[in-house]
Parts: C-alpha cells; sequence; structure tokens
C-alpha cells in the first residue's frame, strides 16, 4: 500500500474519533441527570446552607397549685376570726376572694355582724372605714380603755431590776461585770429585762475588756422627770468606797 492510501485510510479513521469524542464531564453520564443550566458570567454559585434550627422557647416553670381551702359554713365565724388578727382593715373584695364568697354575700355578712354587735351592746363594734372592716373599740368605753392602756399595764420594778438601774444610773457606762460586783450577784436576767422595758441600752465596749457598757435612756429620764443624769440625787454615802477596784477584780 502506498503512503498516499495509508495517509488517506489514516485520516478517515481519525475523522471518525472526532466525531465520536465527547467531553470528560460527559462522558458516563446517566440519562436521568438532567443538563446543566446555563450560567450567565458574574453570576455567584449558589450554595445550598442547611436550614437553621427552630429556636423552641423555654417553657416556664409550672405554676404553684394553691390547693383550695373546705368550703366554710359558717361565714359569720369565720370572718370574725380573720378580722381578729388584721392590723388595718380589710375589704370586702379581700374577703371574698380569700373564702370563695360572692362579694355580695360578705357584705351582707359584715353588716349583720356589726347590727348584732350594736344592738347587743358590745364594748367592740364592726366599722368601715379606710376603705375596709375592722374592729375598734366602742366609743362608749373610751375612758376606762385609756386608763388601762395608760396606767393598768404598767408593771413595778422588782427591788432587784430597782438596784441594777440604781448602779446603772450613777456609774454610768458601766459594765455588766461592775454591776454585778456592787450586787453580789449575777444580773444577766435583771439587765435584759430592763433592756427590753427601754430603760437602759447598750452604748460601746470598754477598750480594755471589750465588754458591753450600758447606760439609762431617755425613756429613764422622762419617767424620773429629769433632764439628765446630773440632777439625779448623790447617792455616794451608799456606795462601798472600793467599787472600782472590786469591778475590776471580777472582771479578771
Amino acid at each position: 500500500m502506498s503512503r498516499t492510501e495509508e495517509t488517506a485510510d489514516g485520516g478517515g479513521d481519525l475523522a471518525a474519533e472526532i466525531a465520536d469524542w465527547k467531553p470528560p464531564w460527559q462522558r458516563g453520564q446517566r440519562s436521568d441527570t438532567p443538563p446543566d443550566e446555563p450560567v450567565e458570567p458574574g453570576t455567584p454559585p449558589t450554595v445550598n446552607a442547611s436550614p437553621r434550627p427552630v429556636e423552641t422557647p423555654p417553657k416556664s416553670p409550672p405554676s404553684r397549685q394553691v390547693e383550695p381551702l373546705p368550703f366554710a359554713d359558717d361565714l359569720a365565724g369565720t370572718i370574725e376570726a380573720i378580722l381578729l388578727v388584721c392590723e388595718e382593715p380589710v375589704g370586702e373584695d379581700v374577703l371574698a376572694q380569700t373564702l370563695g364568697r360572692p362579694e355580695t354575700e360578705v357584705l351582707d355578712t359584715l353588716r349583720r355582724l356589726a347590727a348584732e354587735y350594736t344592738g347587743d351592746g358590745r364594748g367592740f363594734d364592726l366599722r368601715r372605714q379606710a376603705g375596709g372592716w375592722r374592729f375598734y373599740t366602742r366609743e362608749s368605753f373610751a375612758p376606762y380603755v385609756e386608763r388601762f392602756v395608760l396606767e393598768g399595764q404598767q408593771v413595778r420594778l422588782t427591788k432587784a431590776a430597782l438596784e441594777t438601774l440604781a448602779v446603772v444610773a450613777y456609774r454610768q457606762p458601766v459594765t455588766r461585770g461592775r454591776i454585778s460586783a456592787v450586787r453580789g450577784v449575777n444580773c444577766d436576767g435583771v439587765i435584759r429585762t430592763l433592756t427590753t422595758r427601754g430603760l437602759i441600752e447598750e452604748c460601746g465596749s470598754e477598750p480594755d475588756s471589750g465588754a458591753h457598757l450600758y447606760r439609762t435612756t431617755s425613756m429613764f429620764l422622762e419617767k424620773l422627770g429629769l433632764n439628765s443624769v446630773a440632777e439625779l440625787p448623790p447617792l455616794a454615802p451608799f456606795l462601798p468606797d472600793d467599787i472600782t477596784e472590786i469591778g475590776e477584780s471580777s472582771e479578771t
């Protein structure tokens, strides 16, 4: 075969191969794969972002369930018991909500109780003042109540309390140790009583020992009708001469 025939045969095979040639991305392509869509130049590639999870709002804590009280058969008695412990007037709406009764029923019961107290001549009455209901002493008994409040509750001090109070008044500021040394007995209980009654009070501590110091109060002066402790009558002749040494030795 001449070179010319070989060239002609080779050219035909090359042309057939070129006609059957396919780009790599189309080789072995599945028939069910859709063809690529044309993309315009300058268009950014599309990124399939995963969907963001939906945030669930926090659950609120369960509300505290209040157990209902049993139905009060004696409505009048229940209202009386509540009013006895109230320091301020209570409205009928609050009572109705507490007792689980209609407000009109509670109001009628309050009015009926007030009428009964007045009709029986009780020493107290039930009145609606300052937007609520409350027990009050009856006006006709006011002088006796006033006398009781001002005088009837005044309890006399014991001899031990008077002695302790005198030591504090004349030696203030003074420690418990010195008070006990003068009286010869332990005075802790008496000092607590005088402090509760408002006649003496703490006023710091002693620098050396750190013991609490006590002094009389303004109520003490008011009870005795004095302006200051300087107006107290002299008591030096009735005290031992070595009171300071006794107090210091008892504390050590």
